[in-house]
C-alpha cells in the first residue's frame, strides 16, 4: 500500500508542478496580449484623432468630402475568437480585398484636376530651352527649383536623359569623364528619317 501513496505522491506533484508552470505561461500570455490590446487602444486613439484633423483640414480647404465609412465603434470587451474552418479566414481576406479595391477605383475616378507633367515632358522641355549641353545634375538642380513641389533626383533625371537619347529625343556628349545633355538639332531628326526612307 505505500508503493501506491508514493506513486499517488509522486504523480500529484508532477501534476502539481505542471499546473503551476501552465499557470504561470497562461498569465504571462494574459499579460502580454493585454499590452497588445491597450497599444491597439492607443493607436485607434490617435487614428481617430488623425481622421477628425484631416476632415477639418478638408472642410477648410473646401474640398468635396469623399462618402466615408461608418466610424467604427470601440467595443466593449473582447469579443471572443471566431470559430471558422482553416479555409474561411483565407476567403473572408479575398472577398475584403475586391471590395476595398472597388471602392478605392470609386473614389478616384472623379478627378478635376489635370495631370502634373511627367518627368520626361519636364526634361525634354527643360532641355529644348537650353543653349547649351547640361549634365544630368544640373538639369536635376533646375527642375527641383522650377518645381518644388516635386522630389527630384539626379538618378532619376539621368535615366530618363538616357531614355530620351535612346529615343532620338535627346543628345549626349562626353568630355572627360562628365556627360552632357541637349536637345537634338532640328536637322538630326530628318537626317535619320531619311536613310531609312531610302
Amino acid at each position: 500500500m505505500s508503493e501506491t501513496t508514493t506513486r499517488t505522491t509522486e504523480l500529484t506533484s508532477q501534476y502539481g508542478a505542471q499546473v503551476a508552470g501552465d499557470l504561470e505561461r497562461n498569465l504571462k500570455e494574459q499579460e502580454r496580449l493585454s499590452g497588445e490590446i491597450e497599444a491597439l487602444h492607443e493607436k485607434l486613439a490617435a487614428l481617430r484623432h488623425d481622421h477628425t484633423v484631416l476632415v477639418n483640414i478638408q472642410q477648410a480647404l473646401g474640398i468635396p468630402a469623399a462618402p466615408e465609412a461608418s466610424p467604427v465603434e470601440p467595443a466593449r470587451s473582447v469579443p471572443a475568437p471566431r470559430k471558422q474552418t482553416a479555409a474561411a479566414p483565407g476567403a473572408a481576406g479575398k472577398v475584403k480585398a475586391r471590395k476595398r479595391t472597388g471602392r478605392k477605383t470609386a473614389t478616384a475616378a472623379p478627378s478635376p484636376e489635370p495631370a502634373p507633367p511627367t518627368l520626361v515632358d519636364l526634361v525634354r522641355e527643360h532641355l529644348a530651352g537650353q543653349d547649351e549641353p547640361r549634365s544630368a545634375a544640373e538639369i536635376a538642380v533646375a527642375l527641383g527649383e522650377r518645381h518644388p513641389e516635386r522630389t527630384v533626383r539626379t538618378t532619376v533625371v539621368r535615366t530618363t536623359l538616357e531614355g530620351l537619347v535612346a529615343k532620338s529625343q535627346a543628345q549626349r556628349t562626353k568630355q572627360g569623364t562628365s556627360v552632357f545633355y541637349t536637345a537634338p538639332d532640328p536637322a538630326a531628326p530628318a537626317a535619320q528619317a531619311s536613310p531609312q526612307s531610302a
